[in-house]
């Protein structure tokens, strides 16, 4: 199977009044046509997306079963009895289980928590868990992140006395009936998530800690504590919405923008030292940062050692514990990319010697990968292959593993529809995490591939291109207003630009590990730039040399003008060095 990925370049059509756009709210044209292209329509919503606040955000009363469950609490509150918190282990569960914590504590409750170990206990709640609560005399069980596809265990809690509570964002259970489909949802006492059945509230796409921080708010009114005081909890709301890969776009976007704004003033020892040892500025932190610096260490306590890391990292309560904490986090991601590496490098060389030529998806088993980066693994090869990967690992129970998906396969209903292969399973359209036997591995790969209605060009990756524009265009003010569009993410991209026919004058390997190409292109008007490749560099050499030669590319890289030349899709960026700026593109991808 070949490991270069079919792309199909198309440029976003949509219209709009981009003049008018532009005159009314003071804006490029090109910044007009962005806005369009995210699908933001008409001068209310424009008005949102470009300047959207707090008071934009959907009072918790809307959220089906959050009244109730702040009424429970403070029952429980009031009444002194015991709540747990039982949240999980990624970076949605740890922040939506320490926004409970901290919330029901300034309140005056008796709350623990419970972290469930990814690798003894598994995804969220269980009858170990359960029985744990009962022995020490838990009333009520209070569950983040998780609970919604927990059915028997949440029986099992209401049979031994139990309160539940359960807060989720994940897709509620359901069987496709003749009549239409079922949704089972758990015997708990309230049930607090926007996609379950009958829930009206405007904007579904909460992470579990954003769902958590909505019963906060309500929680504090009932305790008549300041809108203020839980507008704190806004710094790890946003860190869980870019870390669980959420859509940013309406409220979610407000949540990180907000949360992003609050972050140099936080006083949370543990996120400041965590900035820290990554060698970052406090006050510089985009959606970047905490997706694919900051989150990662804080995921990696659940996967390589205990989530209770991260709990006690952000809990810290002085500079030097949260410095320990934060170095152990880092020197732990540090050691999931490594075994990252060498996993994805093994399931690339069994995909490309293997018989897998026919499989519209990917189900590799991998039996020595450590389980916690099985869902890493599997995203690294869904980018490489575009096609939807599922990795599956041995461990002491039996065969796990975790999915990753593409636009136009929904993981989760195409699990459903062989629900009997596993004996565990839940996620998203475009996440899912299992747990099957051994010896029916290869069944699970043969049904889904049967199951799949992909087609040929479903799997060729559609890169849709903002504005063709020419790179004399880009001005330093330009690449400013851009700004006014962050955070940027799943769901409001990073805008891409691209320009046909950039001639190569010359390139350069850069980096540590001689991971970055500089080049130096020119387009039709004469106008040269510096281009930044952060790709595979042996890739673009490879390119260049199948179609000019490898002479042609020796002469690129000993800085000779060349005849070569490629289009390229690319983001504008400043350049600032010893105080001397100078405008580049970030190049996306070329052909």
């Amino acid at each position: 199977m070949s490991a270069v990925r079919r792309e199909k370049w198309y440029v976003a059509a949509k219209k709009a009044d981009f003049k008018g756009i532009s005159e009314k709210f003071g804006i490029d044209q090109v910044t007009a046509r962005l806005i369009r292209n995210r699908d933001v329509v008409g001068d209310e919503a424009i008005g949102e997306y470009l300047n959207g606040g707090l008071e934009h955000l959907h009072s918790p009363e809307l959220l089906k079963g959050c009244p109730d469950a702040a009424k429970l609490l403070e029952n429980k509150i009031r009444e002194k009895k015991k709540i747990r918190i039982i949240g999980d282990y990624d970076i949605d569960g740890v922040n939506a289980t320490y926004i409970l914590y901290k919330g029901i504590l300034a309140c005056g409750g008796i709350v623990d928590y419970e972290i469930p170990d990814r690798m003894k206990d598994g995804y969220g709640l269980n009858i170990y868990l359960i029985q744990l609560a009962v022995q020490e005399n838990i009333d009520t069980i209070l569950t983040c992140d998780n609970g919604i596809a927990a059915i028997d265990e949440i029986e099992y809690a209401k049979e031994h006395g139990l309160t539940v509570i359960v807060t989720d964002h994940h897709e509620p259970r359901f069987e496709d009936q003749e009549e239409g489909r079922k949704y089972i949802l758990p015997n708990a006492d309230v049930v607090v998530n926007p996609k379950q059945p009958d829930c009206t509230y405007p904007y579904k796409k909460l992470c579990g800690a954003a769902v958590a921080w909505k019963v906060i708010c309500q929680l504090y009114q009932a305790f008549r504590l300041s809108e203020e005081a839980s507008r704190e909890f806004l710094v790890f709301a946003a860190f869980a919405t870019v870390g669980d890969v959420m859509d940013l776009d309406g409220e979610n976007r407000i949540i990180v923008k907000e949360g992003l704004k609050r972050l140099p003033d936080t006083d949370n020892k543990g996120l400041r030292a965590l900035v820290q040892v990554n060698g970052l500025d406090i006050q510089m932190i985009t959606s970047y940062h905490i997706g694919f610096v900051l989150g990662p260490c804080i995921n990696a306590s659940g996967r390589l050692d205990t989530a209770r890391l991260s709990m006690r990292l952000l809990l810290a309560e002085n500079q030097r514990e949260a410095g320990d904490l934060a170095l152990q986090l880092k020197e732990l991601n540090d050691e999931r990319k490594v075994l990252t590496q060498e996993a994805v490098e093994d399931a690339c060389a069994m995909i490309e010697r293997g018989d897998f030529e026919g499989d519209r998806v990917l189900v590799v088993y991998l039996p020595t990968c450590h389980e916690s980066i099985a869902g890493i693994v599997a995203g690294r090869l869904r980018e490489r292959y575009y096609k939807p990967t599922f990795v599956v690992t041995d461990t002491n129970e039996g065969a796990k593993g975790s999915g990753r998906s593409i636009e136009g396969y929904s993981m989760f209903e195409e699990m459903v529809k062989c629900k009997d292969v596993f004996t565990k399973f839940g996620g998203h359209p475009m996440a899912a995490g299992f747990s099957l036997e051994r010896g029916r591995i290869s069944e699970m790969r043969q049904r889904l591939n049967e199951n799949c209605t992909l087609t040929e060009d479903d799997l060729m990756e559609k890169v849709s291109i903002d504005v063709p524009m020419p790179i004399d265009y880009i001005t330093e003010s330009l690449i400013q207003e851009l700004s006014l569009l962050e955070p940027f993410g799943k769901g409001n991209e990073k805008p891409l630009f691209a320009e046909k026919g950039l001639s190569l004058l010359g390139a350069r390997i850069l980096g540590k590990s001689g991971n970055v190409v500089k080049l130096q292109v020119m387009n039709k008007s004469g106008r040269m730039m510096e281009a930044m490749y952060f790709g595979e560099p042996d890739y673009l050499k490879d390119y260049l040399q199948e179609k000019y030669g490898e002479r042609k590319v020796q002469e690129l890289f000993w800085g000779r003008g060349t005849q070569m030349e490629l289009d390229m899709t690319y983001y504008p960026s400043v350049n600032e060095y010893m105080g001397r700026k100078t405008l580049q593109i970030v190049v996306k991808g070329f052909r």
